[in-house]
């Protein structure tokens, strides 16, 4: 195309843009075209791969979920630019006894609704998530005992045993006050419908696989964030229009661009790439429930040694992912740099093994993806299904739409093996190695490792940092040979920007308003 006919084409889509405002004001309020119009406009718009899955802090374990509550919300304790874990909505705290932490609020945090921050407000928050165990984020806070009220800014976390990483865990989207007279009054469904937290910004609209929209809230215990007027999140699960929209001034960010795009945008007058190692490992979820290949050790390990992790990362990626073993990264606590920036690959040793297990000839097998959820994320499964191929695996791979990948794990309907990419914005192993803990994953991969579970009971009361250190490593160890997931690779975070805004990735993959800049 030339640039005489493509300057013609993109002033013919900017007459439509302008001719679409003026016919429907929605647009600019929506925040679709408002960041075309004036480079001055106080409308930030991000643009996600995927949508937000609800607006209950402690029933999702969802990176762009979590991006967006961020924002709503205040956390008892938070990460720091240090990643220091530091107090947030708590003013002070003391730790009475080795399961006894008192603590006090600050003054003058309130919700969205214009009701106070109280010491009632936490033990509602805490003690839900602890005791439902029908929540997702239990697993992480099924620890605390109870929250005792002292007075109305005072009160004590109460753990059931020794709690080494409490303040990690509180400083999670499990630890986001929710507002208890609100939801006593109004009911759940009310309050997924109409969300209120204590953050900087508050709920304006949700319109479900299309966007999310806030605006500041001005009662702030911190003071009012007015830089933007507006925040919109709009889900753009295509790769490529999620490019040409950051390309156009269509959003000022754009998450998860892919490698082919990043020239693209870093060439464009206007944007550029800005990128971060992120927290974030890819990895095959196996079932190990009886009947399944993948139930044999051996048949997992073949799995294993057939992908090449090195070839993913550079080829599908770019570059974009560094191959591991474990999915406790640099950074985290009880990393284990043995298991790191390396990976297995062998043919020979893969067909070796599933003669031994009894599949010569190979087996089918059905693989889960979703599509548009992480960096190239289509690419690298359609690479797996073509290097098990090698093996005389034939996987059945099924792309899936988010929303419906995330009910299909909740309804445990998974089939032999599914790609899913993990955080952890604890920043501590101990939250990685639970997930081969067994009762969490019953009917879903029905993993089970006696020495896991033995280490994970005993790490999870050690108050001896060294100790807990080694207990975590050798539970990377363990896992590591028994292959209850293929581990692949920790993913780069790859995120477009308009110059009009000043915006850095973190490692955590958190979009925070408050830190987002016009220039």
């Amino acid at each position: 195309m030339s640039k005489r006919l493509g300057l013609l084409l993109t002033l013919f889509v900017a007459m439509l843009v302008v001719s679409a405002c003026s016919g429907d004001g929605s647009k600019d309020k929506d925040g679709k075209s408002g960041s075309k119009e004036n480079e001055d406009s106080k409308v930030l718009t991000v643009a996600m791969g995927s949508d937000i899955v609800s607006f209950d802090i402690h029933d999702h374990n969802n990176t762009s979920t979590e991006s967006v509550h961020d924002n709503m919300y205040n956390y008892l304790f938070k990460r720091d630019a240090d990643n220091v874990v530091q107090p947030e909505l708590v003013e002070s705290f003391e730790q009475v006894d080795e399961l006894t932490v008192k603590m006090k609020l600050k003054e003058g945090v309130k919700f969205h609704n214009g009701d106070d921050l109280t010491s009632e407000d936490v033990k509602f928050t805490l003690e839900r998530v602890a005791t439902d165990e029908k929540l997702k984020e239990h697993a992480n806070y099924k620890q605390i005992k109870e929250v005792e009220v002292i007075d109305d800014l005072t009160f004590n976390v109460i753990t059931h045993d020794p709690e080494p990483s409490l303040f990690h865990r509180l400083s999670r989207l499990g630890s986001g006050m929710l507002p208890k007279n609100y939801i006593d009054e109004n009911g759940w469904d009310h309050y997924l419908s109409n969300p209120v937290g204590t953050g900087p910004y508050k709920f304006k609209q949700w319109v479900r696989d299309d966007r999310v929209v806030l605006e500041p809230f001005e009662d702030y215990y911190d003071g009012k964030v007015d830089e933007w007027d507006e925040v919109v999140f709009r889900v753009i699960p295509e790769n490529s229009t999620r490019v040409s929209e950051l390309l156009t001034g269509g959003v000022d960010i754009a998450t998860n661009i892919p490698p082919s795009d990043w020239d693209r945008v870093n060439d464009n007058d206007g944007t550029s790439m800005k990128t971060e190692v992120s927290n974030r490992t890819l990895l095959l979820m196996l079932r190990s429930t009886e009947g399944y290949p993948t139930s044999d050790v051996r048949v997992r390990k073949a799995i294993d040694y057939a992908i090449d992790n090195a070839a993913l990362a550079e080829h599908a990626l770019k570059g974009g992912g560094v191959p591991t073993r474990t999915r406790v990264g640099p950074g985290n606590f009880g990393h284990n740099p043995d298991l790191y920036d390396t990976y297995n690959y062998n043919i020979d040793k893969a067909k070796e093994l599933l003669k031994e297990a009894g599949y010569e000839d190979g087996f089918e097998m059905t693989f889960q993806s979703p599509r548009g959820r992480y960096l190239q994320d289509a690419e690298v499964s359609e690479m797996i299904v073509g290097m098990l191929s090698q093996v005389g695996i034939t996987a059945k791979l099924e792309f899936m739409e988010w929303s419906n990948f995330v009910e299909m794990r909740t309804a445990k309907k998974n089939g032999d093996a599914y790609l899913l990419g993990l955080g952890n914005s604890m920043f501590d192993g101990a939250y990685s190695v639970d997930w081969y803990r067994a009762e969490r994953f019953e009917g879903e991969t029905d993993y089970k490792n006696d020495e896991i579970e033995e280490l994970l009971d005993q790490s999870a009361v050690n108050m001896d940092e060294k100790t807990r250190e080694e207990q975590i490593q050798k539970i990377e160890e363990i896992a590591a040979e028994d292959v209850p997931h293929v581990i692949l690779y920790q993913e780069s975070i790859n995120t477009g920007v308009s110059d009009r805004v000043n915006f850095e990735p973190t490692k955590d993959e958190m979009i925070y308003v408050p830190n987002i800049k016009r220039n």
